[in-house]
């Protein structure tokens, strides 16, 4: 079934919109503006092949959304969750089609259970907009937990930064079994942007399988 969809807004707006929650809260916010166009390509491109199932963390305006819709991502597989109330109510209206939640990141698990989205472990994908690098250990711990505890053995954790290096600390990626990969760069954003792609370590990924 096809499900409507929201006309874009116009990047104005977008812009706006987005700069307006981050004068309110800048710490939770980590741009000052909504990600742009070319990001949003280098993203969607590192979704793993044959993906079908995708969870949006931190979503802002919906500009990695829509992307991953126009990418061929069907709605009714796509949930987005969204921390910030305008901006989760901006998302709803945009992408009626989408599951679009007000939640929080670090409790995934019963987000994706109480929303009767799929099974832990059969995500293919979670793209996130989340601003890592400025979190706590503590914080990037929980997030990147309850990532993985929805997302299938060969699943992928897609994520931006600002920085020229991982968001994540490796010894943090050691203690969770997690190996990392650079995607490309995003030169014309602002600011320029990298693209990070998390995953279980192989070995991490065979005792999956086994299990």
């Amino acid at each position: 079934m096809t499900h409507p969809q929201a006309s874009p807004p116009t990047s104005g707006s977008q812009a706006w919109l987005f700069f307006r929650q981050w004068l309110k809260n800048p710490l939770s916010i980590a741009a000052l503006a909504p990600s742009g166009t070319q990001l949003a390509a280098l993203m969607t491109a590192e979704l793993p092949h044959g993906t079908r199932r995708v969870i949006e963390l931190g979503a802002g305006t919906g500009v990695f959304t829509r992307a991953m819709l126009d990418s061929g991502v069907a709605a009714d597989q796509l949930l987005v969750v969204e921390l910030n109330e305008e901006l989760y109510e901006h998302l709803q209206a945009q992408f009626p089609g989408a599951r679009v939640v007000c939640g929080n990141a670090c409790e995934l698990a019963g987000i994706v259970a109480q929303q009767g989205f799929t099974q832990p472990g059969e995500v293919d994908a979670v793209v996130s907009g989340l601003g890592l690098l400025n979190m706590s250990r503590d914080l990037q711990r929980s997030i990147m937990r309850s990532a993985f505890d929805v997302l299938g053995p060969e699943g992928s954790f897609i994520q931006f930064t600002y920085s020229p290096k991982p968001p994540l600390p490796r010894d943090l990626l050691e203690e969770l079994g997690l190996s990392v990969r650079r995607g490309g760069f995003a030169w014309r954003n602002i600011p320029p942007a990298s693209v990070f792609v998390f995953s279980r370590a192989r070995s991490e990924q065979m005792h999956a399988v086994r299990k």
